[in-house]
């Protein structure tokens, strides 16, 4: 049994958001854990937690993208999928406890400059006004009254 860290739960659970349909980039990534968490982590940890869930054989690929491996796709699906971010976490965390390394694997590097220039690069997009994919959408005023409809007429019956 391995310890179980904050972060490498938070890291599985970015990487499952941002790589459905293709590999997640680094500022994907780090968008989806300020989503999650409110902040973005620190860097040292983040890299720590590369490492750890590469070694472990949790998540692979490179420069272009790091998409989860078949363990932990199968950790994420025995998740709610109506659950809070919280309960997710959780449910991971349980899922280190119990997970057991089968094999050797080897260890996706990520360097400190890449993941600083991805932090930057998504400090820059948020200070702008451009469209975030990752961030929640707010939801519509309800008006009551809509403009260029009218109520049916009630049906007449005849007695």
């Amino acid at each position: 049994m391995y310890p179980v860290y904050d972060i490498d739960a938070t890291l599985l659970l970015s990487i499952a958001l941002t790589s459905k349909r293709r590999p997640a980039g680094l500022l994907e990534i780090v968008a989806a854990d300020e989503l999650i968490l409110g902040t973005v982590s620190a860097e040292p940890a983040l890299l720590e937690a590369f490492h750890r869930l590469s070694v472990q054989g949790l998540i692979s690929g490179g420069s272009p993208g790091y998409e989860l491996t078949s363990e932990a796709q199968k950790m994420i699906a025995a998740l709610h999928k109506k659950a809070d971010n919280e309960a997710r976490l959780m449910g991971i965390k349980s899922a280190f406890a119990a997970f057991q390394v089968k094999g050797e694997h080897l260890a996706v590097q990520v360097s400190p400059e890449e993941l600083a220039a991805a932090v930057l690069a998504h400090q820059e997009i948020k200070l702008h006004a451009g469209k975030n994919l990752l961030v929640a959408k707010p939801k519509p005023e309800v008006d009551s009254k809509r403009p260029g409809r009218r109520k049916p007429l009630p049906s007449r019956r005849k007695y």
